[in-house]
């Protein structure tokens, strides 16, 4: 069986992705040290709070090489929430800071003013938080079983823009559509969380614990 490394780096409902993987079935570690990324056979990056703190944590525990040695071997990766986020170039949340830049673009935020579809004269509130569809913009391994347009859940203030729309494996919408999952190589990252999403998203965390990637 294929070990897993949930990745800690002081960011993240850690043990709520773990037992999730586990209860698909994986075997799962989570840990702040870096030769158990480096050794691991798939690895998890879940991602709580501003775009920058959850960078420089990732920088300053030691992690940041050994996660980026991870995905450039090919591995199996799986980013949640700010764990997906960070892998864009840059982040414009309280400034502009530098992103792992794996995947070209940026991440901004939902406007405040954003007007609410379902209620007129009413605003979305910000962040979005609860279910919300999720239309598959592509076919990808991780979809398997999974019935387009599937409900999961979200928290965030957020999002990632891909500069290469052909990456959004996932769309959703929100006062306007973004990218809800992203897909490139053996990189596959959502803006939901799996681990919070009941079926859909255990059925998707299965898939990626059996996933192979194409060389």
């Amino acid at each position: 069986m294929s070990q897993i490394t949930v990745i800690d780096y002081g960011s993240g409902n850690l043990r709520s992705v773990a037992k999730a993987l586990e209860s698909v079935g994986g075997q799962v570690t989570v840990s702040q040290k870096p030769e158990a990324i480096l050794q691991a056979d798939r690895v998890v990056l879940p991602g709580v709070g501003a775009f920058a703190d959850c960078y420089r944590n990732l920088q300053e525990s030691g992690l940041l090489e050994p996660t980026l040695a991870h995905i450039k071997a090919g591995k199996p990766f799986f980013g949640i929430c700010v764990g997906m986020q960070l892998l864009f170039s840059e982040g414009h949340e309280f400034g502009v800071h530098k992103g792992l830049d794996l995947i070209s673009g940026h991440v901004g935020g939902f406007k405040t003013d954003m007007a609410d579809p379902e209620q007129p004269g009413m605003s979305l509130k910000v962040p979005h938080m609860g279910w919300n569809r999720v239309v598959q913009q592509q076919a990808h391994p991780l979809w398997a079983g999974i019935p387009d347009s599937s409900h999961f859940y979200f928290v965030h203030s957020f999002y990632a823009q891909p500069k290469n729309g052909k990456l959004i494996a996932g769309s959703s919408n929100y006062g306007l559509e973004f990218t809800a999952a992203i897909a490139q190589d053996n990189i596959f990252a959502t803006q939901f969380h799996p681990e919070k999403s009941q079926k859909n998203g255990l059925t998707l965390l299965k898939n990626f614990i059996t996933w192979s990637p194409e060389k």
